[in-house]
C-alpha cells in the first residue's frame, strides 16, 4: 500500500466519523438505536462526539497536508482504535451497519498505520 493510499484511509477515516458525529448533533435519529428517541442526555453525548471527532480530524488532514508522517502515524492509531472500539458498541446495539462498519475502518486504518510505519516516503518537516 502507498504512501497516498494509507493518508486517503486515514482522511476517510476520520472524516465519516466526523460525519456521524454530526449527524448526532443535527440529526440524532441517525445513529440512535431504532425506535429511540433523542432526549437532552443524548444530545450533551453528541457534543462531546463532536468535541473529540472533529479535531482528530482537523489534526488529521493538517498532518496529511504537511506531510508528517510520523503524526499521521499516531493519529491513525488513535483513529483505528476508536473505530475498534465503535465495532463494540454496535456489537451491543445490535445493529450490524454499526458494527461492521466501524470494523472494517480499523482494519483498514491498521493497514494504513503498518503501510505508513514500512514505507517511509514522505518527508518529515
Amino acid at each position: 500500500m502507498s504512501s497516498s493510499v494509507a493518508k486517503a484511509i486515514t482522511a476517510l477515516d476520520v472524516l465519516v466519523a466526523s460525519g456521524f458525529a454530526l449527524a448526532g448533533l443535527f440529526h440524532p435519529q441517525a445513529v440512535l438505536p431504532a425506535g429511540e428517541a433523542p432526549t437532552p442526555g443524548s444530545a450533551i453525548f453528541a457534543v462531546y462526539a463532536a468535541a473529540r471527532t472533529l479535531p482528530l480530524a482537523i489534526f488529521v488532514l493538517i498532518a496529511i497536508f504537511k506531510n508528517w508522517r510520523q503524526t499521521l502515524i499516531v493519529l491513525g492509531i488513535l483513529a483505528g482504535t476508536i473505530q475498534f472500539l465503535d465495532f463494540f458498541v454496535g456489537v451491543a446495539q445490535h445493529d450490524a451497519g454499526k458494527a461492521l462498519g466501524p470494523l472494517v475502518l480499523a482494519i483498514l486504518q491498521f493497514a494504513a498505520v503498518y503501510a505508513l510505519r514500512r514505507n517511509p516516503d514522505q518527508r518529515e518537516v
